[in-house]
């Protein structure tokens, strides 16, 4: 039976109540429609554009994918440096995490205020965080460097060498963990104390415990953070944009400065358009790799296999 016919069906008390429904919901159905939707499809259609918000839109097929993907060579650098840093950003991000709740699980001394500073980071305004790591990190009053001056060491320059200013990145990346690490903690607290009692009645060790017992029961919390991890790496955007502009020599040029540049700077909104329609096929592909080899390694308890 059709939808139509079941509403030509309905009574019209029903009939009332479903247009009092749709009338209460009409200012998410409309938001929806004109902030989510209609923007999806535009940038769509305007994918196979050449669209300046100026002019009209000129319809070129899909010569916008095809001159990134073999002519661009700006884009190739952009690609080089995205994927670098999801392969690098994502697994360390998630082991931070996950070391920290470790150490936050355990029975140490003022546990609590330990566990307030390490998810402190995580609520900080992006803005402030990047003035903080750019004081610090200063080549001439930074106290990073400063403390290296005073040990006799040499002056690193974190954010203008092209070879060490993305690990520098990555270890701002991991010192921000703390919403990750909640969620980490959250799962430790609720593995099972008999599975370590009885590792611990076996013989094993403090590493066999974790790596038979906590590993195994977090495990799907680890999926769950690496997926976050893996879509959030493909558009990181904010602490690469305050901090260096995608700089020095594009060593921090990612997908999403690029095609914000594209978008807002250069005003070419058909490539950016088809920027963005490319990421979000490539983080498609990339999850749905993610979810299926997890099938190795995820234990559900108590799931039938």
């Amino acid at each position: 039976m059709s939808a139509f016919t079941r509403v030509r069906q309905m009574t019209r008390n029903d009939r009332r109540e479903l247009l009092l429904g749709l009338l209460f919901a009409s200012p998410w159905i409309i938001g929806f429609v004109g902030f989510t939707l209609y923007p999806i499809a535009s940038s769509f259609y305007y994918s196979f554009t050449r669209y300046d918000l100026l002019r009209d839109p000129v319809f070129l097929g899909v010569d916008n994918y095809v001159n990134l993907l073999t002519d661009d060579e700006d884009f190739r650098i952009v690609a080089y440096n995205t994927l670098w840093w999801v392969v690098f950003s994502a697994p360390l991000g998630v082991l931070s995490a996950f070391l920290m709740a470790l150490l936050l699980n355990t029975s140490i001394v003022a546990r609590s205020f330990f566990r307030a500073v390490f998810f402190f980071p995580s609520i900080v305004p992006a803005v402030v965080t990047a003035f903080v790591w750019q004081f610090l990190l200063n080549v001439q009053y930074g106290a990073v460097n400063s403390t290296l001056q005073f040990l006799g060491l040499p002056i690193v320059p974190f954010l203008s060498n092209p070879d060490i200013v993305k690990p520098t990145l990555v270890m701002i990346h991991m010192w921000a963990q703390g919403a990750a690490m909640v969620i980490f903690l959250a799962t430790l607290q609720d593995v099972p104390r008999s599975l370590y009692e009885a590792a611990t009645m076996d013989g094993a060790g403090a590493f066999r415990r974790l790596w038979n017992v906590t590993i195994p029961m977090v495990s799907p919390v680890i999926l769950f953070n690496m997926v976050m991890s893996l879509i959030a790496g493909f558009q990181y955007f904010t602490l690469p944009w305050l901090l260096t502009q995608g700089g020095p020599n594009q060593a921090t040029e990612f997908y999403s400065l690029f095609l914000f540049r594209n978008a807002f700077v250069y005003l070419r909104m058909g490539k950016a358009s088809a920027l963005a329609w490319l990421l979000f096929i490539v983080i498609i592909v990339f999850t749905t790799i993610l979810f299926r080899v997890s099938g190795r390694w995820i234990y559900y308890a108590g799931a039938s296999r």
